[in-house]
């Protein structure tokens, strides 16, 4: 079965990007990432009306998306593999590893993709080990289905030095992680902004015709993450993948429809602006 069949579902057809709105953060265990959606089924249903391509939810609360009875609606992107080394303090035993029939889950739940992280944490290496072997025995069983594989290469900053989970944008990592990704078969890669934009092209490069989708990180103001999201796409983003710039704000419908004006009617970022948030 081919995997081209639910990307159709994910990217839009003429403009080739996808909007995929992040609101699997629960999974992660910290309190502190459920600001803004404490009433998640509130938040996703906010989110429908507001139409991005897609919503990532992890598997136990995908029904809030899929139970809804409205038509057309966002794909779903299932979130496969929990984690615990997002807090301040990186956890005495760390842990990130794909749940079991994650691949046969997703296709009970409909949903057009599966993601999972590629974590390179100072301090921790064999959360690397754990999300490679989680790749390794997804890769198979997506290819069987024809489910996309969505992997997360995400690189974070010493603890030390950050004060928690915090991406570190440096532009070599950033294309190890990535060139690994796509070694290990990722369909799509969801890769953080390098420190400087300028240099996103080489993302692009290393994913070797695999579309990339950035990770939003953390809050920034509106103007921002407008003009940071149009710079991106000009150095060949296929789109991206925003949770806290999204859930967190104070009009997340706004904020959603301004981001998609900037990815699939190529309006500029001042424009988006003053058309939804002003």
């Amino acid at each position: 079965m081919s995997i081209q069949y639910r990307l159709n579902r994910l990217f839009n057809p003429a403009t080739k990007r996808c909007f995929d709105v992040a609101v699997d953060h629960g999974i992660f265990g910290e309190q502190d990432f459920h600001l803004g959606i404490e009433d998640l089924p509130r938040a996703v249903k906010v989110l429908v009306e507001a139409a991005p391509d897609a919503i990532q939810l992890s598997p136990g609360m995908a029904r809030l998306l899929q139970a809804l009875p409205v038509r057309p609606k966002p794909a779903l992107v299932m979130r496969t593999d929990p984690a615990n080394c997002y807090g301040k303090r990186l956890p005495t035993r760390s842990f990130a590893f794909a749940v079991d029939e994650a691949v046969e889950t997703a296709l009970r739940l409909d949903a057009a993709c599966v993601v999972v992280n590629l974590l390179s944490v100072p301090g921790a290496d064999e959360l690397t080990e754990q999300c490679i072997r989680s790749i390794a025995q997804l890769k198979p069983a997506c290819e069987r289905f024809g489910m996309p594989l969505m992997v997360e290469p995400l690189v974070f900053m010493p603890n030390e030095k950050a004060g928690g989970y915090m991406s570190d944008g440096d532009t070599g990592k950033i294309l190890g992680l990535v060139r690994q990704a796509v070694e290990l078969g990722a369909d799509i890669i969801k890769a953080d902004p390098t420190s400087n934009t300028a240099d996103y092209h080489r993302v692009i490069e290393t994913a070797a015709g695999i579309p990339v989708l950035v990770r939003g990180g953390g809050k920034v103001t509106d103007r921002e993450i407008l003009a940071r999201t149009s710079a991106l796409l000009a150095q060949g983003a296929a789109g991206i993948v925003y949770g806290r710039n999204v859930i967190q704000h104070p009009r997340p419908a706004a904020i959603t429809r301004a981001l998609m004006a900037v990815l699939h009617e190529n309006s500029s970022a001042e424009a988006a602006f003053a058309r939804f948030l002003a």
